[in-house]
């Protein structure tokens, strides 16, 4: 499982990381948090996390178990799915006293996990690695350890996506650096755009197959066999009417929303006045 284990992480672990170490305490070097999550054959989910607080000189360190342990039985009361499955720190490589708060997370998971992340964006980049543990030495004797690489993969499920396609819009917004949600109905029409730009490049890149300007490849055409082959066969006014019973379905959503909203501000404002 070690040797071929991989990192999967979601966005929302990557930004508790970042938040934990922009609230740090002046003097602190670095950030170090429990990850949480799960395994899967061989790979491992982090979908959570928590900061741990820690001191930290050149010659010792010092980590609150006591606060760790609390902590994740306050978690495990919210999704008890989650399971300790390794631990972070902020920063590019892993240091020396790694290894001792890395003993700690190995008797409270079997395979932990190491992660860093170079907060101080060393290359303009926000590296991330990870790492697990692998002894060294001669039975009998002293035994060293090792930190391994990992492979990391950052995943997101489809809200998690979303949001983080909307805090991306907030940087080419250079005053307010803000950005508002989009319509319901803006989103059905940006989203059939989308659609219908990526169909006409598959139809384009038939057509030059076809031709003989571009070389075939036959992975792409097994999947394009397998995309038509799922379509389900249509026709054209049975289409139209459910595309049309969904859309009254949408309106009918939105403006009991908006009643809705609009009803609690009123309710509001007549509690203020009474």
């Amino acid at each position: 499982m070690a040797c071929n284990l991989e990192c999967r992480v979601h966005p929302v672990v990557l930004f508790a990381i970042v938040d934990s170490y922009e609230r740090r305490n002046e003097d602190a070097k670095r950030v170090i948090g429990t990850l949480l999550g799960s395994y899967d054959k061989n790979a491992v989910e982090v979908t959570n996390c928590f900061a741990v607080p820690h001191n930290e000189s050149e010659d010792e360190v010092a980590a609150d178990l006591e606060y760790a342990r609390n902590m994740f039985e306050l978690h495990k009361k919210v999704n008890s799915a989650e399971v300790i499955v390794g631990w972070y720190s902020t920063g590019p490589d892993v240091s020396e006293h790694s290894v001792l708060i890395h003993e700690y997370y190995s008797r409270e998971s079997k395979n932990p996990v190491h992660m860093t992340v170079d907060t101080t964006l060393r290359g303009s980049k926000m590296g991330i690695k990870a790492y697990i543990s692998t002894s060294l030495g001669v039975p009998g004797k002293t035994v060293g350890t090792m930190f391994t690489p990992v492979p990391v993969e950052i995943i997101s499920y489809v809200p998690e996506k979303v949001g983080v396609n909307m805090i991306q819009l907030g940087k080419f917004n250079n005053t307010k650096r803000s950005v508002s949600m989009v319509k319901d109905l803006t989103q059905v029409d940006k989203a059939c755009g989308q659609l219908q730009e990526k169909l006409s490049m598959v139809l384009e890149f038939v057509e030059d197959v076809l031709s003989g300007r571009v070389p075939a490849d036959t992975t792409i055409g097994r999947f394009l066999m397998d995309l038509v082959s799922n379509v389900p066969q249509i026709e054209k006014e049975e289409f139209e009417a459910m595309l049309n019973s969904s859309m009254k379905d949408l309106l009918m959503v939105v403006y009991l929303a908006n009643l809705t909203r609009t009803q609690l501000a009123l309710n509001e404002k007549l509690s203020i006045m009474s």
